[in-house]
């Protein structure tokens, strides 16, 4: 007997500490032992998930406070979210040792941003800078100059920033000079590729800006719901957390809420108006067929004793249908991509700043292929593509000059002059 016991433990100190040490992690982690990783199964998950709620309480509060406030401080937020993400990016694969022999390398990264910045928000929002300062001839003048001549002046800023480079470049660091330079300019790719569509939809109209992210917040918080109540079938490898059940009780969960909010949102003008300047008032506007209602019979469908027998749809319900199925099909593809990512650089999150969530940069990877699809999608089924007379006033005043301006409009005036007494 006792032979038999001496043959089944380890029979070296080491082999007897491994033994302990995977017995000691056996104890406090069952999920390791039998190898699963599912939240149902995870014993810390109430308190992970008072965590998570709690943080998440705070960024729905502040995200409604600053729609609240209107379009220039939505881009704001944008612009500071932008400069987290690039600040947890710029440091994923910095290295303290190959900066120290670097001074103001580190610096170079955030002047290609910031003329990034300057690139992609001048080519955005140029008309409605020009429409801010429209009354003042001297600032129309000076403003109408730098949108001239913007796109110079950040090639010149860019060249600048490469010809720092070169000058900064050192024996023996040049691998990872050139790798840091690379790293950077695919960062901005990716900031300010979803940051400008994001911008360009909140001018169109904070709705469109604004169910999308909230599709995706709700999708996110749907999912871990159903994971952590019913979640057992394993999604994919790349997160190991993430179920069938709770991928497809968020889908549900997402549509069923795109059509409800979009006709709660499509009522107020406040979020359905474009932004045709920088200023903070209120808006008013014509809502357009778009957001007005459409009654629609159900006696057809349903029993006489029913007592509804029509319901009242905004036609915009029905492209937000479309935004449902994009959030809950095809953007969490987005965390998968962010997963994986992480996986490659053997990190759990991209930083820390969010308690429960990680970084900013980890709550924004679905948001990222939200906001280009509906750009893409609000251009390319809701923005009329037929000419009018409002689409050719807008692209008479972003690109002629005043006095190319008054030039046509005393042409126009000499032309209908001549029909009227022709």
């Amino acid at each position: 007997m006792q032979k038999e016991n001496s043959s089944s433990a380890p029979s070296t100190p080491s082999g007897r500490l491994r033994h302990r040490r995977r017995s000691h992690e056996s104890l406090l982690d069952p999920n390791k032992a039998n190898g699963s990783h599912l939240l149902v199964n995870d014993q810390n998950k109430y308190k992970s998930m008072l965590i998570r709620a709690y943080s998440s309480v705070w960024m729905i509060g502040g995200f409604a406070f600053i729609i609240y406030m209107g379009h220039l401080y939505i881009w704001a937020m944008v612009v500071v979210i932008q400069i987290f993400m690039a600040k947890e990016l710029f440091c994923l694969l910095r290295k303290a040792h190959e900066d120290s022999h670097l001074p103001g390398f580190r610096l170079l990264n955030w002047h290609f941003f910031f003329t990034a910045m300057l690139f992609v928000y001048g080519r955005i929002l140029s008309q409605q800078l020009v429409n801010t300062v429209t009354s003042d001839k001297f600032l129309y003048k000076l403003v109408s100059g730098l949108i001239k001549y913007q796109m110079f002046i950040c090639y010149f800023l860019y060249i600048a920033g490469f010809m720092w480079f070169i000058l900064t470049l050192k024996k023996k660091m040049y691998k990872y000079q050139f790798g840091q330079y690379a790293w950077t300019h695919m960062i901005l790719i990716v900031v300010f590729t979803q940051s400008a569509f994001t911008v360009a939809n909140i001018f169109e109209g904070i709705f469109w800006f604004l169910l999308p992210a909230s599709l995706i917040v709700i999708n996110d918080i749907a999912a871990y719901i159903f994971g952590f109540f019913f979640g057992k079938t394993p999604l994919i490898k790349l997160s190991p957390k993430k179920t069938w059940e709770g991928f497809i009780g968020a889908s549900v969960t997402t549509i069923l809420s795109a059509f409800a909010l979009a006709n709660v949102m499509g009522r107020f003008q406040w979020l359905t108006c474009p932004r045709k300047d920088l200023s903070t008032g209120w808006l008013y506007c014509d809502p357009g067929s778009l957001y007005k209602p459409e009654i629609y019979s159900l006696a057809v469908w349903l029993p006489e004793w029913f007592p509804w027998k029509e319901v009242s749809v905004l036609p915009v319900q029905f492209h937000a249908l479309c935004l449902g199925l994009f959030a809950s099909i095809i953007a969490p593809f987005g965390g998968f991509f962010a997963s994986g990512f992480k996986r490659a650089f053997k990190i759990k999150d991209f930083g820390d700043s969010i308690p429960g969530h990680g970084g900013i940069t980890d709550r924004m990877d679905c948001q990222m292929v939200m906001a280009v699809f509906a750009y893409i999608y609000h251009q390319s089924f809701v923005v009329p593509q037929s000419f009018s007379a409002e689409i050719i006033l807008d692209q008479i005043l972003r690109n002629l000059s005043y006095e190319e301006q008054r030039a046509l409009y005393l042409k126009l005036g000499q032309i209908f002059l001549e029909r009227q007494f022709g």
